[in-house]
């Protein structure tokens, strides 16, 4: 099969459709030599300024991870969040996951494309709108074993509010664990700084190309991190990492 990487995302190819603005991207997963027991997720694009609509590096790797580790999601409860195009989450809901994907409450027309890219791949998951830090009454309705977010570390100022509820979920699910990709661009720093301020530890911490597939990493760049987080067993003068 023929790959088309033009898009930056490996693994991908796109078909453009009537809005000269939108694409359809299609992500495989599995086999590069055959894809009959591959999953082929769909994705609708927008070229726009719209980073909720683009499928970015981030989410490529941590859709692989789940893919990769889909014997670990059949059967559970995963909540994405900060989803937008929503690709990992998609191949949660494709193994066999039981999916709420989540996006920012006020930001309307992301949601709407998660619908439709629901739609489009003929998965049954929930979308729901999530503003971190925002403790409305759906939130408390929510136990996932897995949290899921790709590429959700870009913005020091949403920090506090994302990792507030990263440890609400946390501690509403006991054994819940936070798996989330995320551009290293100050080492293991920022990592072990959140660590010790949310009282949070490290699980597993992975270069985000150390298990793609090379027919995919060729075709993205960047020092990505994959990191499984979970709610620190320590005592308080202890190190959380």
């Amino acid at each position: 099969m023929e790959v088309n990487n033009s898009d930056g995302d490996g693994g991908s190819t796109e078909t453009p459709v009537t809005n000269g603005m939108t694409t359809v991207s299609h992500h495989y997963f599995g086999d590069s030599n055959g894809f009959d027991d591959a999953v082929s997720i769909k994705i609708i694009e927008s070229m726009k300024e719209e980073y909720g609509l683009f499928v970015w590096p981030c989410s490529v790797i941590l859709a692989e991870y789940v893919w990769q580790q889909r014997s670990r999601f059949t059967g559970i409860s995963v909540v994405e969040l900060g989803a937008g195009t929503s690709l990992p989450g998609l191949v949660a809901a494709k193994v066999g996951a039981d999916v709420i994907l989540t996006e920012d409450s006020n930001r309307l027309e992301v949601l709407d494309n998660m619908r439709r890219v629901c739609e489009l791949n003929n998965v049954k998951c929930e979308v729901m709108g999530l503003t971190w830090g925002v403790w409305d009454e759906s939130i408390f309705s929510l136990q996932p074993k897995v949290i899921l977010g790709a590429d959700v570390l870009y913005d020091s100022s949403a920090f506090d509010n994302l990792f507030a509820t990263v440890k609400f979920l946390l501690e509403n699910s006991p054994g819940s664990v936070f798996i989330t990709s995320y551009h290293n661009r100050s080492g293991h720093h920022l990592i072990e700084f959140l660590m010790v301020k949310w009282r949070l530890k490290c699980v597993k911490l992975l270069d985000g190309f150390s298990f793609l597939p090379s027919w995919k990493a060729s075709g993205l760049s960047g020092n990505i991190q994959l990191v499984e987080i979970g709610l620190s067993d320590m005592g308080k003068n202890e190190q959380a990492f």
